[in-house]
């Protein structure tokens, strides 16, 4: 199709993590393994806070939504990412672009928020404990859920909209492994000032509010941990804490690596190795933080273990 002068982008074609096809196998190997890993690390874990009586809090209520935008997330980008490793062509259509698109950020926003509703859940918990089980009742907690997935979805929209209004002409290479903001604005022969500013102002409003609720949830929890006088007190109380900021620091930490450093130090083989993190490795390496030295999630998993090795 011809409009003006231009040839109008039906498809896109992905550069891929690398030009080496001598590494296009070994890559896949590799991430075919983390993405199997994913699946059944947050579908176990899944399956264990489901059926374990033992993990039905509300702690664990958002763990299991943790794992479940995990498992989606990867799914997101794993399935199309690993074919690209073995096709010649590395194409996408201008529709399943912005689907990608709109389910990637959709997931993102979730784990960002959830993040952030977790670290209110462990402040409710230390703070004012007597008061927990009324804050964070089963009717709580499932609104505080259905906040983050409606806020996910709305936000996704807007942004994949503003991106995907835009002309896309001469160029259909995108600089990258998935259908992300940037490398896509990136190919548009429009203004993008307009995109740009409500990406900035959608990532302002959720990574920042999600981090400013997650830094006075925790000046709070750390207060009053330093209150209590037993050092067995305060070492229990914290180590409640202790899988949640380990994920909030590695997750936010990447992303903020990836969108909130200077322009004069961006290098597009930089972002590609910071997305493989936080898309694909991210999600794998959460049900190991939160089930390592966790004695309740190993008591489930030992407990359904044995249930299995009985039946069978």
């Amino acid at each position: 199709m011809e409009e003006g002068n231009h040839s109008v982008v039906t498809e896109f074609i992905f550069s891929g993590l690398t030009d080496h096809p001598e590494l296009q196998v070994p890559l896949f190997g590799v991430f075919l393994l983390i993405y199997v890993t994913t699946l059944v690390g947050n579908g176990g874990m899944i399956f264990l806070i489901r059926t374990d009586p033992r993990l039905h809090t509300p702690m664990y209520f958002f763990l299991s939504n943790l794992s479940f935008c995990d498992f989606c997330y990867s799914s997101i980008i794993s399935p199309k990412m690993l074919l690209n490793f073995l096709a010649e062509r590395k194409s996408i259509s201008h529709a399943a672009c912005a689907v990608q698109m709109y389910f990637f950020i959709s997931f993102s926003d979730f784990e960002f928020l959830l993040l952030a509703v977790m670290a209110y859940d462990r402040y409710a918990a230390i703070c004012n404990p007597l008061l927990y089980s009324v804050t964070m009742s089963r009717q709580r907690c499932n609104q505080l859920v259905a906040g983050v997935y409606a806020l996910g979805l709305v936000d996704s929209m807007i942004l994949t909209c503003c991106t995907f209004q835009l002309s896309f002409c001469s160029s259909n290479i995108i600089n990258h492994f998935f259908c992300d903001i940037p490398p896509v604005l990136a190919l548009s022969c429009s203004d993008t000032r307009i995109s740009e500013m409500v990406m900035f102002v959608s990532m302002c409003y959720i990574e920042v509010s999600s981090i400013v609720t997650v830094l006075l949830s925790y000046v709070y929890i750390v207060t009053t941990i330093l209150r209590i006088n037993s050092a067995e007190g305060r070492r229990k109380a914290f180590s409640t804490c202790t899988f949640h900021l380990t994920a909030v620091v590695i997750f936010y930490g990447t992303v903020l690596f990836m969108y909130f450093r200077p322009t004069s130090s961006y290098s597009m083989d930089t972002d590609k190795i910071a997305s493989v993190f936080y898309t694909l490795v991210i999600p794998m390496l959460n049900p190991l933080i939160y089930s390592l030295r966790n004695t309740e999630v190993k008591d489930a998993l030992r407990k359904a273990t044995n249930k299995l090795l009985t039946h069978s």
